[in-house]
């Protein structure tokens, strides 16, 4: 990123997670969020039929006792502890702490930001397009084994998030996404097919997406990155800016 990041840009970026990923999660049952006494709640809209999918709590660099009293006061059912810590935060005492109070680590994510300033100039060694057809927007979720993109987005306006695929001979080898999160932007799904890997493919989709990203007007993107990707990403541009770790009750 190349400045230091200040809290109101990890502010921002933890909302753009929060959105994208209650937009996408919603592509089946919409998925809601709120603020509440400073955690991040999402939560399934109250169904007539069949269960609720698991609730979670976003906090940042919060004392872990508070964010087990608020969860523990909200949650309707079900849930998970998903709080946020700064590099230089003491993650093995967060994690005993978190123990201590009756859960179990199931895994951890990397959050990082980029700030759209710099991003490289990348020669694709495939064809990249945006998906603007019903028609290519089944074929990624035939490909994907799931929906990217509803077909309600792809010929919206304005649309709430875009899509990308890379394509070799014009079969879908990798795709990315990007979410409107108001300021700001998420990428909710970063893939390139096994044998495709290492051929730059997957830095060419994340350049391609962010230029869009800056050229729609957003000030920031984010993400959530596993220990693979938190590789990948710094090489267009993102900063690691935190750890989310992923807590649930530990079984009776």
């Amino acid at each position: 990123m190349g400045k230091q990041v200040t809290q109101r840009e990890i502010d921002l970026a933890i909302e753009a997670v929060v959105r994208g990923y209650s937009f996408q999660r919603g592509f089946t049952h919409p998925y809601l969020f709120e603020k509440v006494d400073g955690l991040w709640r999402m939560y399934d809209e109250p169904r007539k039929k069949g269960g609720e999918r698991r609730e979670e709590f976003i906090a940042h660099r919060m004392d872990p006792a508070d964010v087990h009293a608020v969860a523990r006061k909200q949650a309707r059912g079900h849930y998970c502890l998903c709080p946020i810590h700064g590099p230089d935060d003491d993650v093995t005492a967060i994690r005993d702490t978190y123990k201590e109070l009756g859960y179990r680590l199931n895994h951890t994510e990397f959050f990082m930001v980029h700030s759209l300033a710099r991003i490289p100039r990348v020669v694709s060694p495939v064809t990249l397009e945006q998906v603007t057809t019903v028609e290519m927007a089944e074929r990624l979720a035939k490909t994907a084994a799931r929906r990217q993109i509803l077909p309600e987005h792809v010929d919206a306006e304005d649309p709430p998030m875009r899509v990308y695929v890379a394509l070799v001979k014009d079969d879908i080898v990798g795709w990315v996404n990007s979410v409107v999160a108001d300021k700001a932007t998420y990428c909710g799904g970063m893939y390139v097919q096994p044998e495709y890997r290492r051929q730059g493919i997957a830095r060419a989709l994340l350049a391609r997406m962010l230029r869009d990203d800056r050229k729609g007007g957003a000030r920031q993107a984010s993400l959530l990155a596993s220990h693979a990707g938190a590789k990948l990403y710094p090489v267009v541009g993102y900063t690691e800016v935190g750890t989310m770790m992923v807590f649930t009750p530990k079984r009776k």
